[in-house]
């Protein structure tokens, strides 16, 4: 079932985490701690879904372009596991070898992060200022599994450059689409 985004209210205040990373024996992380100095990209994702598959080696490359400009990628994975085994910690840790991104992947047991996030899909995306205010959520750009648009990162681009020129976000902002969370 294609899930769009809620569209969490601009200015919206990040909801502050602490969730374990997988990929570093379960060390547990915070929004202060992997905030960017300029931006901050919370990602709600997961590794089976095929929405998440379509953007990820795109997604890797904006990390690697914008992370040395000052903006820092955080991706959550809040499924529930028991139902959907594909999304389990110990999957998490070898969809992000294989996918090889660097950025880090927690994991949202109680899923509390992803319902104080408002989190509809996977991917949904929401994209914080240096105060941690809510200024873009939505797609990362037109692209689809099966609509032969290509994944061009668009729309996270002009969010991420308008942020970085201290120039006003686009007003018309289209919600994300993917598979629904997995909730329990």
């Amino acid at each position: 079932m294609n899930t769009p985004s809620n569209m969490l209210a601009l200015g919206t205040k990040a909801p502050f985490f602490e969730l374990p990373n997988p990929s570093k024996s379960n060390e547990i992380q915070s929004l202060e701690e992997l905030k960017g100095e300029k931006g901050t990209l919370v990602i709600f994702m997961c590794n089976h879904c095929p929405f998440v598959l379509h953007v990820i080696d795109k997604l890797n490359e904006l990390y690697e372009d914008y992370h040395e400009k000052g903006i820092e990628f955080v991706a959550i994975n809040a499924n529930d596991v028991e139902k959907y085994p594909a999304d389990s910690p110990e999957k998490m840790i070898e969809f992000q070898i294989e996918r090889k991104f660097d950025f880090p992947y927690l994991y949202d047991e109680s899923q509390a992060v992803a319902k104080a996030y408002d989190a509809a899909c996977t991917p949904d995306f929401y994209f914080f200022d240096e105060k941690l205010d809510l200024i873009y959520r939505g797609q990362m750009d037109d692209s689809r599994p099966g609509n032969n648009k290509e994944v061009t990162g668009e729309d996270l681009i002009i969010a991420f450059e308008n942020l970085l020129l201290g120039e006003p976000q686009e007003e018309i902002q289209r919600p994300s689409m993917g598979c629904n969370i997995k909730w329990k």
